[in-house]
């Protein structure tokens, strides 16, 4: 009986789920929408149970495929965005909605942390500055706005581990999704005592790490009858999304690069050595003895779909782009930031807008859609100006493509040519998923090594190389982003 491995992705919108073969085939998969939260302004929330709830659908779909067997299921791995909080219980219970990951209530507090702790000192243990995007803030702003949920809390969870949780009843956490936490110390995998007491957060609330790859336990019986896996299928820690997905596109040596072009934008930059940078996000990589310098951006192919949803509902995502193609590079002075919800790495500012500039009577629809492209790749390329001050050379980068920018040609083309980088994109759109997958299938010894695994599933669609005569072209444009960026996150400006 044929071997599969199944990848569970709860992403920002949906989960996905897939079973692949071994040789990374797809066999079947499906996707469940589930609903954000907006109770006040800057809260962004999401209920784990919602999560969970779609996750057994999802893979209740995926079984009910002629086929596949239940029995076929060798392994389970989960890949879940970064930066949650998720209260439970001792019964593993959970006890409130989620922060995710665009949620900003801690900002004021967020600040005065800095200046109590000092920046320095925060980053020169965690690697990362204190946005209050990340998941320490949120536990210290439950702490202080709701005491009696916080002291309930016996452990507080990320989205990967929650899922975990419920497929096997095991509290655990996973190197790749703890750097949300300031006081652990992504260079030695360890929590830091001193840090966290310094943040008021009492070490017994956070779970133990184990890697992305190790079994954490195997599908319990509750958990059987409603996803319709078989109990006792092994399953493995899982890690961050980004991360996941990094592996799923074949990026596990050192300056191989994956570019995410998901609801939000950015690179995952691997490494062999860790460097950090304050403007950008750094962690373990799922993958052992390999760290990524990452920059997340707001505004990826979510940037289009508002566009689309707005001024475009009659036509789609290719028809948009084809219109995109008719305009030159530059977009004839058309500039857009994409900055819908304020914005993460590099500027790191909750209150930057979205904003187009340039605009004159010539100019049209198709001017504004390729403004739109072009600002979501300035937005990354400013990820890469900032890992080059960090000493990585940037031109050397091999970069795959992944998510649903992928699969347009000319949006690739566009990264391409501004970054000077040539870019593969791999034959599956599905890289969360399959490294979520891999993830399982090395940890029950089904792969030899990330490198075996890899090497099996992971092939090359298309190649785009960059034209060094449109770089020229992309030039006035990019210079006008980095100078709106700049202006945007001066005070005055917002």
């Amino acid at each position: 009986m044929k071997k599969l491995l199944l990848g569970i992705d709860v992403g920002t919108s949906s989960c996905k789920v897939a079973l692949f073969t071994l040789d990374g085939e797809v066999v079947s998969q499906s996707s469940e929408h589930y609903p954000t939260y907006y109770p006040a302004p800057g809260w962004v929330e999401q209920n784990p149970e919602e999560w969970w709830a779609q996750v057994c659908q999802s893979i209740l779909n995926c079984l009910e495929d002629e086929q596949v067997d239940k029995e076929q299921v060798a392994g389970i791995g989960i890949a879940g965005q970064g930066w949650s909080a998720i209260p439970i219980d001792r019964d593993g219970n959970c006890l409130h909605n989620t922060p995710i990951w665009l949620d900003t209530r801690a900002t004021e507090l967020s600040e005065t942390v800095s200046k109590a702790i000092g920046e320095k000192n925060i980053f020169d243990l965690s690697g990362n500055s204190f946005s209050p995007s990340y998941t320490t803030p949120k536990l210290m702003w439950f702490k202080e706005h709701m005491p009696e949920l916080f002291e309930k809390t016996y452990k507080f969870l990320q989205c990967s581990s929650y899922i975990g949780l419920k497929l096997t009843d095991t509290i655990y956490s996973d190197r790749s999704q703890s750097y949300g936490l300031h006081f652990y110390n992504p260079y030695t995998f360890q929590y830091d005592e001193e840090m966290a007491e310094k943040l008021s957060i009492p070490l017994d609330k956070i779970p133990p790490n184990f890697q992305s790859h190790e079994v954490i336990g195997h599908v319990t019986k509750e958990a059987a009858a409603v996803t319709g896996l078989k109990e006792g299928t092994p399953v493995v820690a899982g890690g961050l999304d980004a991360a996941c997905g990094t592996l799923g596109a074949g990026v596990i040596n050192n300056y191989e690069t994956q570019l995410q072009g998901g609801q939000a934008g950015g690179v995952s930059i691997c490494l062999e050595k860790p460097v950090a940078h304050p403007k950008l996000i750094f962690s373990p990589h799922v993958v052992p003895g390999r760290w990524l310098l990452q920059g997340g951006t707001v505004g990826g192919s979510g940037a289009l779909r508002w566009f689309k949803q707005e001024f475009g509902s009659d036509q789609s995502f290719d028809e948009l782009t084809q219109l995109a193609s008719q305009v030159p590079e530059g977009s004839e002075g058309v500039v857009f930031l994409p900055y819908l919800a304020g914005e993460r790495s590099p500027i790191w500012n909750t209150n930057a807008k979205g904003l187009f500039y340039g605009l004159s009577f010539k100019d049209t629809k198709k001017h504004m859609i390729r403004a739109v492209l072009e600002g979501v790749v300035f937005s990354v390329y400013h990820n890469l100006l900032a890992a080059k001050e960090a000493g990585v050379d940037i031109a050397e980068l091999d970069i795959h493509a992944m998510g649903g920018a992928a699969n347009s040609e000319l949006w690739i083309q566009m990264y391409s040519d501004v970054t000077g980088c040539q870019i593969k994109v791999p034959s599956s759109d599905t890289a969360t998923t399959l490294g979520a997958a891999l993830l399982a299938g090395v940890g029950i010894g089904a792969y030899q090594d990330f490198e075996q695994a890899v090497n099996q599933t992971v092939n090359i669609q298309r190649t785009h190389v960059p034209n060094f005569e449109s770089k020229k072209k992309y030039e006035t444009s990019l210079q006008t982003y980095l100078k709106l960026s700049e202006l945007m996150n001066k005070e005055m400006f917002v």
